[in-house]
Parts: structure tokens; C-alpha cells; sequence
């Protein structure tokens, strides 16, 4: 960072947090954990402390998830990257089609893909910044996409594909959606996450809301004979999800955190007021972008762009890099770009914990330090 780049400290956010891997977790959450301390924290997870607060987050969820009759939310440890593989054995049968349009959608396809007890995936791709299709195809029982790539800053609807078999599963990705993008549950099978993105947790846990069709599917699978690993058993999940528990032991402090953050999502009114709220964030980097003459949206399509993380291109005059790390320098963290991707932009979360009034704090931030990289820049 140039030495000659300042901020002032009123221009800055009261709360530098901006990233899109682990988020920011609001103090009232840390205060939880403190006040779990000794009454839950080091515990055993099979007994009723720990199993009460399993069931206060699985019954906040299908509360904020507006859980249709019948679909049950289960949880299993090793966050998204874990879930890939249990599904891939557990829940696709012959063959699933992939909507791939990033690095996360992507790695799911990966899974499948390489299963030697699956045909090959059938995967439906477009460039980095814009979003395919899915398209009914015989012999395909599942249907998985991300409902906001995260590498990308793209959104994909919640919905059920056109002409897909009746007994079709459609899986969707949610991690950096869950609690801050609306979402109708009934459209899919298995609408999945890992807490560490709106959510304000920690990783290592993945959730999901799974239909009846969903658990008659790892029912049926479970009962064929197929190999699988113990840690991967979607049934062992289920069995143990309807126990208010895990496999083994989980973490303790990310299950507090999530339990306070769902608390307070359904306290505010649940799922609109979180969609709502970043929105509002997200509008205002949108609209920064596109009155901006240096910068502008990564996704062209204004239906395309997600509300929770929001990606900037920025134009040769100017160096995102040095605009983050002069940023970093001043307590706002976490704004470079997917490091995959390889573009001269900034990646701003706007997930539901961040407050709007410092989203427009850090876009008057880069203005300023633009300002001073780029004499003559303003807007």
C-alpha cells in the first residue's frame, strides 16, 4: 500500500468485517458462547444440554425456512465439501445433472463425476459471471446447483426444473444464501448450508431441509447394498439428526453461535426481513458500481446478481489490490477478489449481519482511497 493512502477515521465502518469465506459474527453471539461456558461447552453432546440446543436450531430453522409438512432439517459435521461426497453416496442413484457457473458448483460436479458407482455427471456450465440452465435429461435423478455461487457473486432461482422426472431429487446449495436470501423450501428436496456465511458460525457443520422424498431416497439407497463410509452415511445423519445430536462430537461453540443467530433472524420476522435487509446492502454497492466511472458490476444481468455477495470490477486506471489492501491497513478486511477468478475487482459480502449504513461507509472509503491513488477519479 502506497504510505501516502489514508482514510479518516469518520469515514470508516463501525464494523470493518466485509469478507465472504467466515463472516462476521455480531458480539451478541460471542456473548452466547461466554454464557454457555462451563453449563454446555466441553459437555457431552449425547446428553440433554447439548441435545436441547441441537433442537432449539433445528426447530428455529424449519421456523425461518418455513419448513413444508413432512421435510425434516438434519445436520452432520464436515461443512459443504463433506456433503458432497454423502450425496454423491447417499443420494444420487445413477446419474445427477450440475448447473455449474463457479468454483462451488463446480466441486460438487467434481464429486458425482468421479463416483466409479455413478455414471458420469451431466454438467450444464456458463462463464464466471452469468448463470445456465437446468434442463431435463433422461436417466438424471438428481438436479444440484448453488443458489449463490460465491466465487462469482451470481444467484440462481430456487425452483423446480421444467419436465424433470416425478421422482427427480433437486438439490440446492445454499451456504452463502441460508438466512440472508428468500428461498421456497418446497421447491426442492434438499435445500443445504454451512452455517459460517449469513448464519454468523463457524464451519465444520453442514444443515440441511430434506423432503420425504429426500429420506426415502437415503432410505432406499441405504438399504441396496452400496458401500458406504460411516462418516458419508446419510441415514446415520438422520438417525441421529431426529436424536437432536450428531455422529460424533460437534462444535460446540459453532451450534451456540448459529442457535443465537437464528434466534435473532425469526425475532426481526424471519426470512423477508433478512431478505430485505441485505437487499438494501447490496443495492447500494450495485448502484455505487454503475454511477461509478471506474468501477462497475462483475454481473451483467441485474436478475443475476446476488444480495449477499456482491462482486466489482474495476477499470486498468485502477488497482482493486491496492484499494484492499489500503482498505486492510484501516480495519476493512476482507474485500479481495475469489482468488480462482483472477479479476481486478473487490468481493463485497452484504450478508444479513452487516448493516447497510456500513456497507455506504466502505463504498465512501474506496472513493476516498481512490481518490488518492487515482488524483482526479471522483465520481
Amino acid at each position: 500500500m502506497p504510505a501516502h493512502v489514508t482514510i479518516p477515521q469518520h469515514l470508516l465502518p463501525l464494523d470493518g468485517r466485509f469478507g465472504a469465506g467466515p463472516s462476521k459474527i455480531r458480539p451478541a453471539q460471542v456473548e452466547a458462547v461466554a454464557r454457555a461456558g462451563s453449563a454446555l461447552l466441553g459437555t457431552s453432546h449425547r446428553q440433554a444440554p447439548v441435545q436441547e440446543l441441537v433442537a432449539s436450531v433445528r426447530e428455529g430453522l424449519a421456523r425461518f425456512l418455513g419448513l413444508p409438512e413432512g421435510h425434516e432439517v438434519l445436520l452432520g459435521l464436515g461443512g459443504a465439501t463433506a456433503f458432497w461426497d454423502a450425496a454423491a453416496f447417499g443420494l444420487v442413484e445413477r446419474k445427477a445433472q450440475h448447473l455449474v457457473f463457479g468454483e462451488f458448483g463446480a466441486k460438487f460436479a467434481q464429486a458425482t463425476g468421479a463416483a466409479p458407482f455413478l455414471e458420469g455427471a451431466s454438467v450444464v456450465e456458463s462463464a464466471p459471471g452469468t448463470r445456465p440452465q437446468a434442463r431435463a435429461e433422461e436417466g438424471v435423478d438428481v438436479y444440484a446447483w448453488p443458489q449463490n455461487e460465491t466465487s462469482t457473486g451470481v444467484a440462481a432461482p430456487v425452483a423446480r426444473p421444467a419436465g424433470i422426472a416425478d421422482d427427480a431429487l433437486v438439490l440446492v446449495d445454499a451456504t452463502s444464501a441460508a438466512g440472508g436470501m428468500a428461498a421456497d423450501v418446497a421447491a426442492t428436496d434438499v435445500y443445504y448450508f454451512s452455517p459460517q456465511k449469513n448464519l454468523g458460525s463457524d464451519g465444520g457443520l453442514w444443515l440441511g431441509a430434506f423432503s420425504p422424498a429426500a429420506i426415502e431416497r437415503i432410505e432406499r439407497i441405504d438399504a441396496s447394498g452400496r458401500w458406504i463410509p460411516d462418516f458419508l452415511r446419510l441415514s446415520t445423519a438422520l438417525e441421529n439428526s431426529r436424536k437432536n445430536q450428531t455422529y460424533n462430537t460437534p462444535a460446540l461453540a459453532t451450534l451456540v453461535m448459529l442457535d443465537e443467530q437464528v434466534r435473532w433472524l425469526n425475532d426481526r420476522g424471519g426470512m423477508s426481513w433478512a431478505a430485505a435487509r441485505t437487499r438494501t446492502s447490496s443495492d447500494l454497492v450495485y448502484a455505487w458500481a454503475e454511477a461509478s466511472e471506474f468501477a462497475a458490476p462483475f454481473v451483467a444481468a441485474p436478475e443475476d446478481r446476488s444480495t449477499v455477495i456482491t462482486t466489482v470490477d474495476f477499470d486498468r486506471t485502477v488497482d482493486a489490490a491496492a484499494v484492499a489492501a489500503a482498505l486492510r491497513a484501516h480495519g476493512v478486511v476482507d474485500v479481495e477478489p475469489y482468488r480462482k477468478l483472477g479479476r481486478n475487482q473487490l468481493r463485497i459480502a452484504t450478508f444479513v449481519s452487516i448493516d447497510p449504513e456500513d456497507v455506504s461507509r466502505l463504498l465512501a472509503c474506496v472513493d476516498h482511497v481512490v481518490g488518492q491513488l487515482r488524483p482526479g477519479s471522483g465520481r
